[in-house]
C-alpha cells in the first residue's frame, strides 16, 4: 500500500518505452502499438492478480501475450512471469502457489504450471492441435480443456491413391462457419491429470462443439464445486444452419452419457456457472429459439429437484458473465445499459437485480474476491483500451484503477470529448448517441462528419476500445463523430432491440437520419462534408442510405456490408439469423418476398450517386465478400466514385496487424479526399 492507496501502474517503468511525444494525435501506427490488457486471474487469497498483455509487432506482423504479476498488497509495479511463446489463460493453484496458463512455446499450445518463486515451468499436456478454455479444477487434481478432434471423414479418407487432389463435398448444412470451411473436427471436452499423463475425451465420437463456435470461450464451462462433473454448452440438433437450441449439459470426469440440464427450453442456453455449495448451476437462457439476440434470462437449475427456475423475473435486460461469491448467496453480471456496461448483483433470495457501477465505461472479465466484498475487472472507454480496475460491492461507482499499462501513451496523447446525448426520434422516441469531438474541439469551427452506422445487426454502441472502428482515431484526424444506438441496439429493453427484425430498412434508418439531421444543423458541423460508415449491418446501412438518403453525405464506406439480401439469404450459414431477421426464405411467402424487395439495397442502385468505398475480407462466410463485389461493381457501372479494398487473408474483421494499419490509411484516405479536400 502506498498512502493508503493501490497506484496505477504504467508499463513504462519496467521496459516497454514510451513512442509518443508531447500533445501527439492517435494515429493508426500508434493504435496498434498499444498494448492489450486482458484475462486477469485473482489468486485464492486476494493479495495478487495475473493478468495478460498482449503487444503488437508491425514490422513482424504479428503479436505474443506474456502474463503479468501484480500484487495488491504492495501496489508495487507488476512483473512479468512468462517469456518464452506467446502465453494466455492464467489459473491459480488451490493454495495459490502455482499459476498455470497455455503457452505456445513447445509442441503448440499447451497447458504449463510455474511455481511461483522458482525458476522454469513444467509442461502438463500434449495435446496433437493444442489445447484451448484450460481451466482447473476446484480440487487441484485436473485441468479441463478443448481441443479439437477429427470425427467425419473427408474426400482424402475416401480416395487415399489422391493425395494431389484438392476438393471438399458435403451433404448438408453448415458447410462453412464465420471463416473456415468445416472439415470433419469438433472441438472436444477433455480432461488430464494436474500432473499431467493421458488426456480423457468426454465427447468421444460426438460431431458436435464445445464451446459452441466461432466466438465461445470458457465462459461456456465451468467445473462442479466437487471437481467431480463439469457443465457446459453445447448445440446436438439436426440442423445446427437453422437452430439456436443450445443446450447445458453435464458430464462425470470418468465419461459416459452427458445429461441435458435444460430440456424443452429452444434458445439459446448457455453460460453455465456452478455454485460454490454445489446447489445450483446458474446459466443465461433465450426463450424463443431462432432469436439471437433475444433477452438472456438468468436461470438457476437445483441440483436437488432438477428443475429449473428464471431469477429475475420481469427485468428488461440481458445477464453476461455471470459470477456467484463465495457463500453462494448472490450472483455478480454485467448488463448492458444505454450505451455502457455495467456490474450488477442479485441475491438468490429475493431474485432482484441490482446495478453496483455507474459511469461511462465497459466493464467485464469479473474477478469476485472470496470475502465478498470486491470485484476486480476490466475497464474500457471509447478513449482508451481496458485497464484493471477494484470495486468495492458497497460503494460501486467507477472503481479504482489499478494499471495504467499505455499511460506512457496517453500522457502524450491529446484526447476527444465524449458526449452522451439524447435525439428525437420520427415517432416522439428518444435516441441515444454519443457524440465524439476532435481534440481541441472549437465550437466556432466547421468540421466534417462521420455518422456511424453500428452492426449486428443487434450489438449496442457502447465503451469498448475498439482497434478498428476506433471513434479516438476518428476525432483525431479531425472528424466529429455521431454513434447512434438506433432501433434494434440492446441496453434499452427488449422491444426496442426486436423492433428492427423484419425491417431493415424502416424506423432504424430513420432513427440515423433523424440523428444525422439534428447533428447537421449544428454550425461546427459542415453538413456539405459528411461521411456515413459501418461494418456488417453497418455496411448494409452504408448501401441503404446509398439509394435512400445519399443527398446527404459526401461519401460512404461499407466494410463487408449486405447489399443484396436475395444472395445474402443463400450465401450466408447461419440461417438462423435471416429466417428471423428477415421472416425466412424470399420464396416462402409474398409478404416476405415484399421485404426483400422493400428493404434490398441493391434495388435503388438507379439512385446512387455518393462516392463509396468498399471493403471485403475474401474469408468472410458471415457476409459473403461476393456481396461488396455486387456493389462495387454497381457503383462502377453507375459511373459513382468507387473503389474496392479487398483482403484475400481476412474474415469478416481484419486482424492482421499490417492489414490493420493499412485498413486505416485507406479508410481516411477516403474520408480526407471527399470530406476534406473537396471545397466547396
Amino acid at each position: 500500500m502506498i498512502g493508503g492507496m493501490l497506484r496505477p501502474v504504467c508499463l513504462a517503468l519496467y521496459g516497454f518505452a514510451a513512442a509518443a511525444t508531447a500533445q501527439e494525435l492517435l494515429t493508426p501506427e500508434l493504435l496498434w502499438q498499444l498494448r492489450r490488457v486482458g484475462e486477469p486471474a485473482l489468486s485464492p487469497d486476494g493479495r495478487r492478480i495475473a493478468f495478460t498483455v498482449r503487444s503488437i509487432d508491425l514490422a513482424a506482423d504479428k503479436g505474443t501475450t506474456q502474463i503479468f504479476l501484480l500484487d495488491l498488497a504492495t501496489g508495487a509495479a507488476p512483473r512479468q512471469l512468462t517469456q518464452d511463446g506467446s502465453n494466455s489463460g492464467p489459473m491459480w493453484s488451490k493454495d495459490g502457489s502455482e499459476l498455470a496458463f497455455v503457452s505456445s512455446q513447445k509442441d503448440g499450445a499447451q497447458i504449463w504450471v510455474q511455481r511461483l518463486g522458482q525458476d522454469g515451468a513444467r509442461q502438463v499436456t500434449t495435446q496433437p492441435g493444442g489445447v484451448a478454455n484450460a481451466q482447473w479444477s476446484p480440487d487441484g487434481s485436473r485441468f479441463l480443456f478443448t481441443a479439437d478432434v477429427k470425427i467425419e471423414r473427408d474426400l482424402h479418407d475416401q480416395y487415399p491413391d489422391l493425395p494431389k487432389a484438392n476438393a471438399r463435398a458435403y451433404d448438408n448444412l453448415m458447410v462453412r462457419h464465420w471463416d473456415q470451411w468445416r472439415d470433419g473436427s469438433y472441438s472436444h471436452l477433455f480432461v488430464v491429470p494436474a500432473a499431467g499423463g493421458a488426456a480423457r475425451d468426454l465427447m468421444a465420437g460426438d460431431a458436435a462443439d464445445t464451446p459452441m463456435k466461432p466466438f465461445g470461450g470458457s465462459e461456456q464451462i465451468c467445473w462442479s464445486a466437487d471437481s467431480q462433473q463439469i457443465v457446459y454448452t453445447c448445440v446436438r440438433v439436426k440442423d445446427p444452419a437453422t437452430s439456436t437450441d443450445s443446450s447445458v449439459w453435464r458430464v462425470a470426469i470418468g465419461g459416459g452419457a452427458a445429461e441435458n440440464l435444460t430440456p424443452g427450453m429452444p434458445g439459446y442456453d448457455q453460460d453455465p456457472a456452478c455454485s460454490p455449495d454445489g446447489r445450483y448451476v446458474a446459466f443465461a437462457s433465450m426463450a424463443r429459439g431462432g432469436c439471437e439476440s433475444d433477452r438472456l434470462r438468468l436461470f438457476l437449475h437445483d441440483n436437488q429437484s432438477r428443475q429449473n427456475r428464471e431469477l429475475l423475473t420481469g427485468f428488461d435486460a440481458s445477464v453476461h458473465e455471470l459470477h456467484w461469491t463465495a457463500d453462494a448467496q448472490q450472483l455478480l453480471f454485467t448488463v448492458e445499459t444505454e450505451g455502457t456496461t455495467q456490474l450488477y448483483r442479485a441475491a438468490i433470495a429475493d431474485g432482484k437485480a441490482v446495478p453496483v457501477t455507474k459511469g461511462r465505461h465497459h466493464l467485464d472479465a469479473l474477478q469476485p474476491s472470496a470475502d465478498g466484498k470486491t470485484v476486480y475487472a476490466l475497464r474500457s472507454t471509447m478513449e482508451r483500451p481496458a485497464e484493471l480496475v477494484k470495486i468495492e460491492l458497497q460503494q460501486g461507482g467507477a472503481g479504482e484503477p489499478l494499471t495504467d499499462i499505455n499511460g506512457d501513451q496517453f500522457a502524450h496523447l491529446r484526447p476527444p470529448t465524449v458526449r452522451s446525448e439524447w435525439f428525437e426520434a420520427s415517432d416522439g422516441k428518444k435516441i441515444q448517441a454519443f457524440v465524439v469531438l476532435p481534440p481541441g474541439f472549437d465550437e466556432h469551427r466547421k468540421y466534417p462528419m462521420l455518422l456511424f452506422c453500428q452492426g449486428g445487426p443487434q450489438v449496442m454502441v457502447g465503451q469498448a476500445f475498439s482497434f478498428r472502428w476506433n471513434f479516438h482515431l476518428m476525432a483525431a484526424r479531425g472528424y466529429v463523430v455521431a454513434a447512434v444506438n438506433r432501433r434494434g441496439l440492446p441496453g434499452f429493453g427488449q422491444a426496442w432491440t426486436d423492433q428492427i427484425s423484419r425491417d431493415w430498412g424502416g424506423q432504424c434508418m430513420r432513427d440515423l437520419l433523424s440523428v444525422t439531421d439534428a447533428m447537421q444543423s449544428r454550425p461546427y458541423v459542415d453538413r456539405e462534408h459528411c461521411g456515413a460508415v459501418g461494418a456488417s449491418f453497418g455496411g448494409y446501412t452504408v448501401y441503404w442510405l446509398m439509394g435512400n438518403a445519399g443527398d446527404r453525405f459526401a461519401c460512404m464506406v461499407s466494410h463487408c456490408g449486405v447489399f443484396n439480401l436475395e444472395s445474402m439469404y443463400l450465401a450466408t450459414e447461419e440461417l438462423w439469423f435471416v429466417n428471423w431477421d428477415l421472416g425466412g426464405p424470399f420464396w416462402q411467402s409474398p409478404e416476405i418476398k415484399r421485404d426483400y424487395d422493400r428493404f434490398s439495397p441493391h434495388r435503388f442502385v438507379q439512385n446512387w450517386k455518393t462516392p463509396l468505398l468498399v471493403i471485403e475480407g475474401e474469408k468472410d462466410f458471415r457476409v459473403p465478400y461476393d456481396q461488396g463485389l455486387q456493389a462495387f461493381t454497381a457503383a462502377q457501372l453507375r459511373a459513382v466514385p468507387s473503389r474496392l479494398l479487398e483482403f484475400p487473408d481476412e474474415g469478416h474483421w481484419v486482424l492482421h496487424p499490417q492489414n490493420g494499419v493499412l485498413w486505416q490509411r485507406e479508410f481516411f484516405s477516403w474520408l480526407d479526399r471527399w470530406c476534406k479536400e473537396v471545397k466547396k
